[in-house]
């Protein structure tokens, strides 16, 4: 089973063709980054139609390294939401285009479902198992239970990770994206020096908040004096708020690994994915947490956690093995949530 995955959802426009057991036959993804750096953030309108100049050329080439032709492949899965919805089009119209044209199976993917589905690309892993799903757009811990099987333990209140850790770099001038930058200073800096919150350390649940921890980091800004941030001003700020984040992603999670133990049984695999599991000291933070509860570690290549196609393709393929596929009419989505039934936490306005 070969199937051909396209991805479209932000700022990076991907495709990959990914066999059923487990052999990546090609991953092809082109960033946008510079085109939107001036701007400081994604600008929807700019990533569409990159998309749409990209896609077709990334096709290509992803089928080329891939050494098929069209008519092998088993069928077509593109991300179909959540995401900027002009790029979720793009992608989704294309993927249908072919299914059409080739006579495939179209499968819809939920982009959050590729995350999640990504350790049983890489590690081979059964479910149930728990996942932490951090990016920029997201934040959410849920207890994988199968293909389309998803309960949610906690999920953020306000902004996710990934977003604080963006405008916290554009705050410091450290531009676009700010993951990787603040991560870089925050080498050279002293976590220690400013004293910044953990929003909701402590609490019940597994919910997170990451909007006082953001709206801290410019009053500490404020505070210094002005039009003299020195280069160990800013690390150490880096630094701090690495280190708030860490501590509030280690308390997060352990309650829900034991919401997840008394659920379930048994111990399992905790899993971390989305673009802010790329981030080193976030990563051991949480691989020593998961070592003093019990649970085996599981975080995918840096280049599977961020934006790709190759998680598309298979969670396409395991779908199309569960006879889940999607008639050409299905409707891309810019909010999707993977627990559609779930409550929202309080105080989240929405966001899922």
């Amino acid at each position: 089973m070969i199937i051909l995955g396209i991805e479209t959802s932000c700022d990076e426009t991907a495709a990959a063709v990914v066999a059923d057991d487990k052999r990546i036959l090609s991953d092809a993804v082109l960033s946008q980054i510079e085109d939107h750096r001036p701007f400081g953030g994604v600008v929807p309108e700019v990533a569409a139609r990159a998309h749409l100049e990209l896609v077709d050329g990334l096709v290509d080439r992803a089928m080329k390294e891939a050494g098929i032709g069209f008519d092998d492949l088993d069928a077509v899965a593109a991300t179909a939401g959540p995401g900027l919805i002009g790029g979720v089009l793009v992608g989704v119209m294309t993927a249908k285009a072919i299914a059409a044209v080739k006579k495939l199976p179209f499968i819809a993917v939920n982009h959050l479902e590729g995350h999640a589905l990504t350790a049983r690309l890489t590690d081979n892993l059964n479910f149930p198992y728990l996942l932490l799903l951090v990016s920029g757009g997201h934040c959410q811990l849920l207890a994988v239970e199968g293909v389309g099987q998803y309960r949610r333990l906690g999920t953020t209140i306000d902004d996710a990770l990934g977003e604080a850790f963006d405008k916290t770099a554009k705050m410091l001038g450290l531009g676009f994206p700010g993951g990787p930058a603040v991560e870089k200073a925050a080498e050279d800096g002293d976590g220690t020096r400013f004293e910044l919150p953990r929003p909701l350390k402590g609490r019940d649940g597994a919910d997170f908040s990451f909007s006082g921890l953001k709206t801290k980091v410019r009053q500490t800004i404020e505070a210094l004096p002005p039009g003299n941030l020195k280069k160990q001003d800013i690390a150490d700020l880096c630094a701090s708020f690495q280190a708030a984040a860490e501590d509030v992603l280690a308390d997060r999670t352990t309650n829900a690994m034991a919401i997840f133990q008394a659920a379930y049984g048994k111990q399992a695999a905790f899993v971390v994915a989305g673009g802010v599991a790329a981030n080193k000291p976030i990563r051991e933070r949480l691989k020593r947490l998961a070592s003093e509860k019990g649970f085996q570690f599981i975080a995918p290549p840096a280049n599977l956690c961020t934006d790709n196609a190759a998680m598309i393709a298979w969670a396409g393929i395991e779908r199309l093995k569960l006879g889940m596929t999607d008639s050409l009419d299905f409707k891309a989505r810019p909010r999707w949530p993977l627990d559609p039934d779930a409550p929202l936490a309080a105080g989240a306005g929405g966001k899922a």
